[in-house]
């Protein structure tokens, strides 16, 4: 790509780069983002030079990181998913009640994210639940609480385009078996999701009231046998507290 080039590709190219330091665990230096990208080296500081002097990264000794601009994107990010003290606040009664970690998850946009959780940032990305997008919706409790609230056409149009792939040996990937699932999910109130995204988590989600977010919890598989009834009560006690309404 020519260095001097605008528009749609370099806006894409921007956002590989930004997202590229964002998953790297420590700073990271221009050349090894140039390998990352596979453009040249002078692609890589042509697009740094303005997301630094914006704030959205920042240069040290060690390499480029986040930069202070990041922190107030995602208090606003915060704020229009509706995430606030009094959701914080339930989220952690929930992880009290449930000896688990809880989730809110929502759909905006036509994707499916986690937005908060009480699980800690983790180094080496153990959490199989962690904040962001969801690329495994179909498989996760909270992605087939949030699917089967959608109507029939709008559920095709994100299954067409995200699909069914498989993540484990308990992963649905038939679309039939999926539908299935999803009626007994909208019967129940609540969904499972037992070793679908990771074959050592369970999760387990119930709808909040407006329809565009759950709420979730997730614990290693073995500690889950026999808890079903238990987590599920804890979560539809919380969700009838009423979370705050996530913005327009």
């Amino acid at each position: 790509m020519n260095p001097s080039q605008a528009g749609p590709a370099s806006v894409d190219r921007a956002l590989d780069l930004l997202e590229a330091i964002a998953r790297s665990p420590e700073p990271v230096g221009a050349r090894p983002l140039a390998t990352q990208l596979g453009c040249a080296l002078s692609t890589v500081y042509h697009l740094l030079a303005p997301l630094t002097a914006r704030g959205h990264v920042a240069r040290t000794p060690e390499g480029y990181v986040l930069g202070p601009r990041v922190p107030g994107l995602y208090r606003s990010f915060q704020r229009h998913a509706g995430i606030d003290a009094r959701t914080r606040g339930l989220l952690l009664d929930v992880r009290r009640a449930a000896g688990a970690h809880a989730y809110l998850s929502a759909r905006r946009g036509g994707r499916i994210a986690v937005v908060d959780s009480t699980a800690a940032v983790t180094a080496d990305g153990t959490d199989p639940f962690e904040v962001g997008l969801d690329h495994g919706a179909h498989a996760t409790a909270h992605g087939k609480v949030l699917l089967a609230a959608l109507g029939r056409s709008a559920r095709r149009r994100y299954l067409d385009e995200h699909g069914l792939p498989r993540l484990t040996e308990h992963t649905i990937t038939s679309p039939d078996r999926f539908e299935a699932e999803l009626r007994r999910v909208r019967a129940a109130g609540a969904a499972v999701s037992v070793g679908e995204t990771d074959p050592a988590y369970t999760c387990v989600a119930v709808p909040l009231a407006d329809g565009s977010r759950a709420l979730s919890v997730s614990l290693p598989t073995e500690r889950f046998r026999g808890r079903r009834r238990e987590l599920t009560r804890v979560l539809v006690r919380a969700a009838r507290h009423g979370f705050p309404a996530a913005s327009e």
